[in-house]
Formats: structure tokens, C-alpha cells, sequence
């Protein structure tokens, strides 16, 4: 592996902890004392999803583990859990990944809508069993479907002005690997 594509993997890792810290740190702004009648999307796990069917090795599982553990400490959620259930999603769907290469964007979306769901569902009930109190089981399906409606920006955003798009069996090396 040369040099280059070395330090490219890596400014591109480096590329994704900061977007997803900036998603954090925006977060966490004090922009409104009252609380919000409506959940935004949840852009970490989009990004993470985005990024993961386009480029796996740009986001690999213990980059996604950490942020999302480190979203989970500053958003006051029970840390690990969250974490743990978008590493588990992002490698179903980087598994994936090939059968969905060949197809359009449509059956992708609809992976990705299923898999948060998935996820949702999985969370909220494993905050139930372990009796922990959480936000009410509208705004936990808001958020998901927020998410699964701004998903298609994400990848816009990733795609045009980024630069991470969906790896052809014609590249070789690092990026090419699947």
C-alpha cells in the first residue's frame, strides 16, 4: 500500500470522527431553552450507515463504537448500548453491501429504513427489560424516521462533496476492497 492511499484512508477516517463530532458538538448547544416538540434525525448513525455501504474502510467498527459511545456519554444516554447496536447494524449492512452495489438507491434506502428500525426497536426494548426510563415511544419512531428521511442527503452530502462514493470492482488496492 503506498504512502498516498495510506494517508488518504486516514485523513478520510479522520474526516468522518470530525463530522460526527461537529454533529455532537451541535447537539449540545444551548440554542433553545424549551424543549424541542419534535426529534431530529439522528446524523451519527446516518453518516455511519452512509459511509459503511459506500466505503467500509473509511469508517471501520471501532472508529464507530468510539464516537458513538462518546455520543451516547454526551447526550446522557446508557452508554454502550446505542454503541453497540449500530456497530452490530453497520456490519449487517456492510455484509450487504455487494448485493446492494449493483441495485439503485431505492432497495439501499429501504435496507437502511429497515435496519433502523431495527435498531430502534431493539434499544427501546432493551431499555424496557432492564426498566430504565426513556422518551416516549413517538419520539423515538420520530427520530427514526427522521433519519431515514434526511439519509438521502447524507449521502448526497457524502457523495458530491465529499468525495465517498460506492467502490467499483474496477479499483484496485484499499479501495476497491469491500
Amino acid at each position: 500500500m503506498s504512502e498516498r492511499t495510506r494517508a488518504h484512508l486516514w485523513a478520510m477516517r479522520g474526516l468522518f470522527a470530525a463530522l460526527c463530532a461537529a454533529v455532537i458538538f451541535c447537539r449540545i448547544l444551548p440554542l433553545s431553552t424549551l424543549p424541542s416538540g419534535w426529534a431530529g434525525p439522528d446524523l451519527i448513525m446516518a453518516l455511519a450507515f452512509a459511509w459503511v455501504l459506500r466505503r467500509p474502510q473509511y469508517a471501520p467498527p471501532l472508529l464507530i463504537a468510539l464516537v458513538v459511545l462518546l455520543a451516547d456519554l454526551m447526550f446522557q444516554r446508557p452508554p454502550g448500548l446505542w454503541a453497540a447496536l449500530i456497530v452490530l447494524a453497520c456490519e449487517a449492512l456492510k455484509a450487504r453491501a455487494p448485493g446492494l452495489r449493483d441495485m439503485g438507491f431505492g432497495p439501499e434506502w429501504l435496507m437502511v429504513a429497515v435496519t433502523a428500525l431495527g435498531v430502534t426497536i431493539i434499544y427501546r426494548l432493551s431499555l424496557a427489560i432492564l426498566l430504565v426510563p426513556q422518551a416516549p415511544l413517538g419520539l423515538s419512531l420520530m427520530q427514526m424516521a427522521m433519519t431515514v428521511l434526511c439519509y438521502p442527503l447524507v449521502v448526497m452530502v457524502s457523495s458530491l462533496l465529499l468525495g465517498v462514493r460506492k467502490a467499483r470492482p474496477s479499483e484496485g488496492g484499499i479501495r476497491g476492497r469491500i
